[in-house]
């Protein structure tokens, strides 16, 4: 049985697997006009979402939370223990090995004959054989030539199994890979010689290619290669190693930190500037590596008859190198739409035995198909086939294609709760026999309106267009009533955890934990600016959805990095994690407009002294009642240029020992001071719990910052013109009965419609994109261009009421071990009409238990300097938050009793180094 893989030929066989490829090419005129014509008879007939739900199956496909449908081409095996990092199959055709992560595993083995998961791996303890970590890199697993072992990357070199004849995995064997200072070696690509003697590794955290003993392990050569390296292919006599960070900086150029090196990037958007191959010529092991420069974010390689195939993942195309002379000469655009020419993320890439070159478009949903008939060949492209969600890896099987879907059919893993998660992550495989061309070119508008690639979605305003001013305009540039917009940032929450006591919307008040006697001003905000019920978040963590929201996109790097985050997790101050379009803020300066930031996307705290959440929380009512300033200046900054030549000083970033009505209390004197910029971006963190206060004070100290906040521009001079959104970051910290993606979402104006309930699909990019088209920004990339503005939530009739802060109802002081010199916090009196808050007492025969609690706590980086959004286990924050919020007297939904941190289902737990 022939075997071809996506990514690799000259990997051992003829052809085995592998994944990911991009870049633009010289061949684009006809892209554009045919994927115009394949689409354009349902240009007009274009219905988006209208009011339905993540999860809804309509005759478009199954609605998912990135403002796509999916109905994918062919059959579809769902994988239920998380996303599919990556992907291989075996020599002999009949298994496919998939690194996994999020689900409390590590590798799945799926039978190609049966269509079934028939093996999974971690660290469970049902797994067997099981694992010391679940953590798994970019690329990988790989089989050897025989099929017989079967390598997993990892943070620390690569776990060796044994492949019985059933094509299950025999019990593990360490091959370590020691760390270079703080670097540890966080493994790509593993390429077996033809012989199975020898392993070349590529290192990823070292910037390095190491040659293996493959039998004991030891490091027999290294190799210094560019940054980042990823994947790897051998060909003939020659390793290609696709360098994601590009090469070496050089004397004087513009650079941004990697983890540890220096690489060459943008001074404005601190993006990665250059992309590279590297050359290792075997039959010249003391030779230093050539280089060959490709697009940008090279992932993916592949190659076949004397063709390599390059993925440029963030350049949208992919390059063709001439093995023999070592030389681009082709890029093949993957940019189907012609309104947008970023976001697509090529990343991975085969060819068949009919010369039909297949790509997969990670952030389209689909695969590309073109015809190919040599390296210097013009490449004419056919069109598009649609896959599931984030398609990441391609192989062919015979006349068999399959595709493994990082996400599958979104975050709907069956579950015994009262609601989903967005920790309930799916995977999947499809698998179809390559149709001919004709079928692909009818499935292409099946792509266009699932994306919602239709025409006139960008279009800008002429000069002096006379255009009378409105709240959203319909052009970009046209004059909008709305001249300040201020986007606040929280952390964390689902629609059902805050508003699900609200009869008005569709919620659920069982799983409702701050409700309105803990979240009185967001009730208050909803009942008189509207309630907002059918609005998703995107991400899954922090990592993903502070990217969402300044970028409109989770970047293929973060995507692929989410199965180890040792690289890094938050990507603020990574320069492989920023998109080359830039973020919402560079845009807004392009468009001439002023941008202020408060705390977003910071990178680096550094506090004084003293500076407790209980000084903090002293000093803020001392702002308040004498207009000092305060007596604990903090010091934040960012490693993005454009970022830090914005940023408000002092203002906290994530770090929970700061109460948030002491960042309200900083922006309130900047604000009095300045004014407002045109775009106002904020972090207002406390909502996401686990600080030295309990969960309900910490919920509250943020519902009576952001109320303070909304009291405080709408008693200004400046109301009549603004426009506040106060969105969550993601919504991972608990269970919502419709989608756990659904989120709480405010929108704040003048000009916003009052008292409704909007239950239109809404997400956080048709919000960041209704924040373009009031400021006149260009979209960042395809996902925003596609979007639809949100303007059935605005009204050209203002009501200029402004709105009051309430106090809170919850002791801000509420479960500190030491209250405050200033003294304990006195709340408001609780509404009896609504559900009341539980005591933050623990009873008697729960103390045992609650110190275990604390223990875990204290051990989450969740305080401080060096905080990480997230670095603690979901499940078992989410636990704990649910037995703060209900007194220790009730189980988390769907089970019996109370857990000890390490016995909550689920909970596998990461490594000590783990910022995931």
């Amino acid at each position: 049985m022939q075997v071809t893989r996506r990514r690799r030929a000259g990997k051992g066989l003829s052809g085995l697997l592998r994944r990911r490829t991009r870049r633009r090419t010289a061949v684009t005129a006809g892209l554009a006009a045919l994927s115009l014509a394949a689409a354009s008879a349902a240009y007009a007939q274009t219905h988006r979402f209208g009011t339905d739900q993540v999860g809804q199956v309509t005759d478009r496909g199954q609605v998912i939370s990135s403002d796509q449908y999916i109905a994918p081409y062919g059959e579809r095996l769902v994988v239920e223990n998380g996303k599919i990092m990556s992907s291989s199959v075996s020599p002999d055709g009949t298994h496919l090995a998939a690194a996994v992560t999020d689900g409390g595993a590590a590798l799945d083995i799926i039978d190609l004959r049966t269509y079934k998961v028939q093996q999974i791996v971690g660290t469970a303890a049902t797994s067997s054989p099981r694992l010391g970590s679940n953590s798994v890199g970019q690329e990988g697993p790989t089989y050897s030539p025989d099929g017989k072992q079967l390598w997993l990357g990892q943070t620390d070199g690569y776990i060796r199994f044994a492949v019985r004849a059933d094509g299950s995995v025999g019990d593990p064997t360490s091959v370590p890979i020691p760390a270079d200072g703080a670097k540890h070696a966080l493994v790509g690509e593993a390429v077996f010689a033809p012989d199975g003697s020898t392993v070349y590794a590529a290192v990823n955290g070292q910037n390095r290619v190491v040659a293996l003993d493959a039998a004991t392990g030891a490091i027999r050569r290294s190799w210094t290669v560019g940054n980042a390296p990823r994947d790897m292919v051998r060909v003939g006599g020659k390793l290609y190693v696709s360098n994601e960070g590009g090469r070496p900086a050089r004397p004087g150029e513009t650079t941004l930190n990697s983890y540890g090196t220096q690489v060459p990037a943008d001074p404005g958007t601190g993006a990665t500037t250059t992309g590279t191959v590297s050359v290792i010529d075997l039959a010249h092991p003391d030779a230093a590596p050539s280089s060959i420069d490709v697009g940008l974010h090279p992932t993916a390689l592949y190659a076949r008859s004397g063709a390599l195939f390059v993925t440029d993942t963030a350049s949208d195309d992919i390059s063709v190198i001439d093995t023999a002379r070592d030389k681009v000469v082709q890029t093949i655009a993957a940019q189907p739409w012609p309104e947008a020419s970023a976001g697509y993320e090529p990343d991975a890439v085969t060819l068949t035995d009919d010369g039909r070159l297949l790509v997969t478009l990670g952030r389209a949903d689909a695969v590309a198909v073109y015809r190919y008939t040599g390296p210097q060949e013009p490449v004419s492209y056919v069109g598009l086939l649609p896959t599931d969600y984030f398609p990441a890896e391609i192989a062919t099987v015979g006349d068999q294609v399959y595709v493994s879907n990082t996400r599958g059919v979104d975050a709907r893993r069956p579950t015994t709760k009262a609601g989903h998660a967005t920790h309930d992550t799916t995977s999947s495989l499809q698998r179809f026999t390559l149709p001919d061309d004709s079928v692909v070119r009818a499935k292409t508008a099946e792509v266009f309106r699932q994306n919602g690639w239709t025409g006139g979605k960008v279009t800008r305003a002429g000069k002096d267009s006379g255009k009378k001013p409105v709240p959203v305009p319909v052009r970009l540039g046209d004059p909008s009533v709305i001249k300040h917009v201020f986007l606040v940032v929280k952390e964390n929450r689902t629609y059902d955890q805050v508003f699900g006591d609200m009869p008005e919307g569709n919620g659920d008040p069982s799983v409702t934990q701050f409700g309105e006697n803990v979240t009185p001003n967001q009730h208050a905000m909803a009942r008189q600016f509207g309630l907002y019920d059918n609005t998703y978040d995107i991400g899954t963590n922090s990592a993903e959805g502070h990217n969402w929201l300044m970028q409109a996109d989770d970047p293929e790097y973060t995507e692929s990095s989410a199965g180890e985050y040792q690289r890094s997790y938050d990507t603020e101050n990574d320069a492989l994690g920023h998109q080359r379009s830039g973020f919402l803020w560079t845009g807004a300066q392009t468009a001439g407009k002023s941008v202020r930031d408060f705390g977003e996307f910071q990178s680096v705290e550094t506090k004084p002294a003293g500076a407790t959440w209980q000084n903090l929380y002293c000093d803020a009512k001392d702002m308040a009642a004498t207009g000092r300033p305060t007596a604990y200046p903090i010091r934040t900054g960012s490693a993005i240029p454009s970022l830090n030549a914005v940023s408000a000083p002092g203002f906290p970033m994530f770090d929970l020992d700061v109460p948030d009505i002491y960042k309200f209390q900083i922006w309130k004197q900047d604000f009095e001071k300045n004014g407002p910029a045109n775009l106002n971006m904020f972090w207002l963190s406390n909502d996401h719990t686990g600080g030295p206060a309990s969960a309900t004070a910490q919920v509250a100290d943020n519902d009576l910052a952001v109320g303070r906040l909304v009291d405080e521009i709408s008693h200004s001079r400046y109301w009549k013109d603004s426009a506040i959104f106060v969105v969550e970051d993601d919504s991972q910290a608990g269970l919502d009965h419709v989608d756990g993606h659904r989120a709480p979402v405010q929108i704040i104006s003048p000009w916003a419609r009052h008292g409704v309930v909007d239950s239109h699909y809404y997400t956080q990019i048709t919000l960041i994109r209704t924040v373009e088209q009031i400021l006149g920004i260009h979209p960042m990339n395809q996902k925003d261009s596609a979007a639809t503005p949100m303007r059935a939530a605005f009204t050209g009739r203002p009501d200029f009421t402004p709105f009051t802060a309430l106090p809170n109802r919850v002791p801000l002081t509420d479960g500190l071990k030491t209250q405050p010199s200033c003294g304990t916090d006195t709340p408001a009196p609780q509404d009896p009409r609504a559900a009341a808050v539980p005591s933050a007492k623990v009873p008697a025969d729960k103390r045992r238990l609650a110190a275990e609690w604390d223990a875990w706590k204290a051990k989450q980086r969740l305080t401080g300097p060096h905080a990480v959004p997230d670095f603690a286990n979901p499940a078992q924050m989410n636990h704990f938050t649910w037995y703060e919020t209900h007194g220790w007297k009730t189980p988390y939904p769907g089970e019996s009793k109370l857990y000890a941190p390490g016995d909550v289902p689920g909970a596998y737990l990461p490594s000590p180094e783990s910022d995931g």
